[in-house]
């Protein structure tokens, strides 16, 4: 539909002879309309109001209300923001394809046209998720690597291949080329996106949302662009808009350098530490100011990245200099740098570093006072000077081991001064954490908890394993890996650790995983690779590995021992995420840090360690050698960078980029407008949302005689609920792989068999790490069934079914952050499919809520000040919640009254509803995003 254009702003921008439709913001103007003071951000907000006015959902009133942003009022105006393209990775974007083939047939089912459920914005998709790091430490390692992902994921694949064929505008990047978000800026992204509409070649800023949380990354070149789960990726592409409130806007002012010895990781994991105290959950944040100017574009890359991580929707650099420098050498056209430039210097988007555009709040950062840093052992916002690490580690430990006392030398007297009653700790289920000055309590061993084995390797190698060793030191994940400052940093220092005679401590499992072919081809080009060969990084695949919970086992023999003296082991990796149970099943601890400090623990070997004054080993003359000796200088790493990489690398790495390799060819791929789904199938099955679904929505209803699955505490993440790593062959998943014939050397992951719903709603809080409070004593999938006498402990799934049998609906209660993490949408869909009508909580992360809401579940959040614990609740008592009745009236209730009986006396108190927007008012009402979306097109094709 043409825009109605209130305001005058359709224009045209003329760029080496080709002419352009724009809307021009300066077109928006009058009495308290201030478009040139805005943050950058939200000038392309107000664009795609502008380009997408229609007089219905999107009017002139909310074009004013942007360009009148009052700075300090909180978020109430809702509008509709349509986002110029999807991007996917394969374990979220399978289940999206899964649901669109679905809902082909439930169109149909309706007596509506099946080929209207088709993509109408551009969808990409890179496969990135399903490489697992099995083999390592060979030369043979990618190859073998490869060759198991085709074993394993051969259905998902057949089925992504036949979802290109058979939805227009959708296009998948085969296995083997990179880790998504690295991609999309190397390639996908445009800065400016072109798309000829009503006959006419328009240019507008390129907007994405996409089914991974890190989709903030392409933030850092001047894209607005943020996570949401896979069900509101499908309505974007079904061209509904993103309904969201226009946000507060955080300014984050960067001065100065980087100081020599720090990194880009360092830097991100200060001003994460930073923007998660502050509080930006639902926030833009924006960065400014003159030290942005000086920031290369990899360093803003790996900033955006970490936007999930501090919690902020975006956290977005405005275009300049950089930005066009960095299009330029990713291969980008002539004619794209020339129209980036022109368009974000005619509209007002291009930097200009003296100006303070008007912000909701302020931070500032000198750059040049960051120093090394690790964040651990379990969130990423938790930032541990390098100079700290040893006694950090020393003080965490204690929550990790087993507190019985004698066998591991550990003095039991120490816990009791630190009680497990700390609701503000964060660990994910309500238990404190000890202070770093642990140590001032004096365990026996005179350090720390000991309990040291002897291991020995098949290949004789015999050493001693204790608390704190690395057991995993990898290179992975999008964040550092697109970062050729700190990608070449590592590979010097392994070049200088070789050239010392150092050599990786046995026991550590050693993974390189770049996030595109050019880090290998820089790597060559450099003569760096043999270098990182001879300390066992030697290349294991192009993917997400070891930061998603593809890590692969660690080492047999290593293994045996970790589980055998139940040993807290670590990992060190330059991902984005370090949660509980994520990683490595035999892992317990794990450490974020940039890739030249994964390298310097490969060689130290243990998280006991001062880098700072302990050697990392010995030389051929047996000399101490010390991190310092073999940290290169910034000067080596530019050197490098200008030598060794060049435009020409990414021309020809993305020359053929969708069309992949001779094995993704070759795969047979089936044909047709909707699926034929196969029966036995055990990684891709039509799941039940629209079973039975009437055209026209039911009532919503109140909930009465609703008992507790499960009670949490804080920072429950999305891996938490919905774990995408090891399926455990005991578990109710790995029952039900077992009881299909499948061997348990095929389970493959979770993330891979996300597109069958039996096993994920068997998976679903299955995390091994998850303690639920309810079910005291256990670590895992476990809950009691007050449906028997007893209330018998049991799992999970096994309890919702007897809860589905006996028609009792489920609540959740929980603490502050809940559902933090990735925009994992299986964390709601698994939700809402065990029988969870509600969930009540302190407090949520954006994605998680929304998320909810998308599946038919109601997000609740306890009065302000108050929690479970606080009302005295057990999770033994019956609920009633009452008021959710008002939305069929088309009013969204500010409160609901929620009444919990069953214990000493009734609990009562007034839940506040978050259903934010109208729009998911909507959602809500229909049972769901999907449903609602269905229903819409149908009434369309009608």
């Amino acid at each position: 539909m043409p825009s109605k254009d209130s305001f005058g702003a359709k224009s045209t921008l003329d760029v080496d002879g080709t002419s352009y439709e724009i809307f021009r913001l300066d077109a928006v103007s009058g009495d308290g309309l201030d478009v040139a003071s805005l943050p950058f951000s939200l000038k392309v907000l107000l664009e795609n109001l502008l380009r997408t006015e229609d007089g219905a959902d999107i009017t002139a009133d909310d074009i004013k209300a942007i360009a009148g942003w009052d700075a300090d009022a909180d978020p109430s105006k809702e509008i509709q923001f349509t986002p110029a393209r999807v991007i996917m990775q394969d374990f979220t974007g399978v289940p999206c394809v899964v649901d669109l083939a679905t809902m082909r047939e439930a169109m149909a089912d309706l007596g509506g046209d099946p080929t209207k459920i088709n993509p109408l914005a551009p969808a990409e998709m890179v496969i990135d998720h399903s490489v697992i790091a099995d083999v390592f430490g060979t030369p043979e390692a990618f190859e073998r690597n490869v060759e198991i992902e085709y074993e394993r994921n051969r259905e998902r694949y057949q089925f992504l291949r036949w979802g290109q064929g058979a939805f227009d505008d959708f296009k998948v990047v085969p296995p083997g080329t990179g880790i998504v978000h690295q991609v999309n800026i190397e390639h996908l992204a445009r800065t400016i996106f072109t798309r000829t509409v009503d006959g006419e070649l328009q240019a507008y800023p390129d907007t994405c949302v996409g089914t991974d949380s890190h989709t903030t990354m392409v933030n850092g070149i001047g894209v607005v662009g943020w996570g949401v789960g896979g069900i509101e990726a499908e309505a974007a592409m079904l061209g509904q808009p993103v309904s969201m409130l226009i946000p507060r806007v955080v300014g984050f002012k960067l001065n100065g350098d980087l100081p020599e010895g720090a990194t880009a990781t360092d830097l991100v994991l200060t001003i994460t530490e930073m923007l998660r105290k502050h509080g930006v959950v639902g926030k833009f944040v924006e960065f400014y100011g003159p030290g942005v100017s000086a920031l290369p574009l990899a360093n803003r890359a790996t900033i955006g990245n970490m936007s999930p991580e501090f919690g902020s929707t975006i956290a977005v650099f405005p275009i300049d200099e950089q930005t066009i420098d960095y299009l330029k050498l990713t291969g980008r056209a002539p004619e794209q740098l020339a129209l980036v430039e022109a368009y974000a210097k005619e509209q007002g988007l291009w930097h200009d570093p003296s100006a303070e555009p008007r912000y909701s709040e302020k931070l500032e950062l000198d750059v040049s006072t960051v120093v090394p840093s690790l964040a651990g052992p379990k969130r990423p916002q938790d930032r541990v000077s390098l100079s700290d690490a040893k006694q950090s580690f020393r003080g965490a430990l204690a929550d990790y081991v087993d507190e019985s006392g004698e066998e591991n030398g550990y003095d039991e007297s120490v816990a009791e001064t630190f009680p497990a009653s700390d609701p503000v700790s964060g660990n994910g289920h309500g238990e404190a954490a000890p202070p770093t000055d642990y140590l001032s309590a004096a365990p026996k061993d005179g350090g720390r908890p000991s309990n040291p084995i002897e291991v020995t390797l098949e290949d004789g190698t015999q050493f001693t394993l204790d608390h704190g060793a690395v057991t995993i030191a990898a290179i992975t994940s999008c964040t550092n890996t697109s970062n050729p400052s700190v990608m070449i940093g590592a590979a010097l220092l392994a070049k200088k650790a070789v050239e010392k005679g150092l050599t990786r401590k046995p026991w550590v499992k050693t993974t390189l995983a770049p996030g595109s072919k050019v880090v290998s081809d820089y790597y060559d080009k450099s003569g760096l690779t043999p270098y990182l060969d001879k300390l066992g990084f030697n290349l294991v695949g192009y993917g997400c590995t070891t930061c998603i919970g593809n890590s692969g086992p660690l080492i047999p023999e290593v293994s045996a021992a970790v589980n055998e003296a139940d040993l807290a082991v670590v990992s060190v990796l330059s991902g984005n995420r370090n949660f509980e149970g994520r990683i490595n099943p035999d892992i317990k601890m794990n450490y974020l840090a940039s890739p030249p400090l994964v390298v310097a623990y490969a060689l130290a070997g243990s998280m006991d360690v001062d880098l700072f004054k302990d050697p990392l080993g010995q030389d051929t003359d047996g000399n101490d050698v010390y991190m310092k000796d073999i940290w290169p200088t910034p000067t080596e790493v530019e050197e490098t960078i200008a030598q060794a990489i060049n435009s020409k690398m990414f021309d020809d790495s993305y020359a053929d980029v969708f069309a992949g390799d001779e094995a993704w060819q070759s795969l047979p791929t089936p044909e047709g407008k909707t699926f034929a789904w196969d029966p036995e199938s055990t990684y891709v099955r039509k799941p039940p949302y629209f079973d039975g679904m009437p055209a026209e929505p039911t009532p919503v209803t109140d909930i009465e005689g609703a008992r507790v699955l499960l009670k949490l505490g804080d920072s429950v993440t999305t891996d938490h609920i919905s774990p995408a790593g090891a399926i455990k062959k005991d578990s109710p998943a790995g029952t039900y792989l077992a009881e299909h014939g499948v061997q348990q050397r095929d389970f493959n992951s979770y993330g891979s068999r996300r597109g069958n719903h039996e096993v994920m709603i068997r998976g679903t809080f299955a995390n091994i790490r998850l303690r639920n409070q309810i079910a005291p004593g256990t670590e895992g999938g476990f809950t009691r069934d007050f449906t028997q006498d007893d209330a018998p402990v049991t799992s999970i799934y096994e309890a919702s079914e007897a809860y589905a049998a006996a028609g009792i609906p489920l609540v959740v209660l929980c603490g502050k952050e809940y559902g933090s993490g990735s925009s994992r949408d299986w964390a709601a869909k698994g939700t809402s499919l065990l029988g969870v009508r509600a969930v009540i909580a302190e407090s949520y992360e954006r994605i998680h809520r929304s998320n909810l809401i998308g599946m038919g579940v109601i997000p609740l959040q306890f009065p302000e000040g108050q929690n479970a614990e606080s009302l005295g609740l057990t999770g033994e008592e019956t609920f009633a919640i009452s008021g959710i009745t008002e939305l069929n009236e088309g009013r969204t209730p500010t409160t609901v009254k929620v009444t919990a009986t069953g214990g000493a006396q009734p609990v009562e108190f007034d839940a506040v509803v978050r259903i934010d927007t109208p729009g998911e008012a909507n959602y809500y009402r229909n049972g769901g995003i999907m449903q609602y979306v269905l229903r819409n097109l149908r009434a369309q094709s009608a």
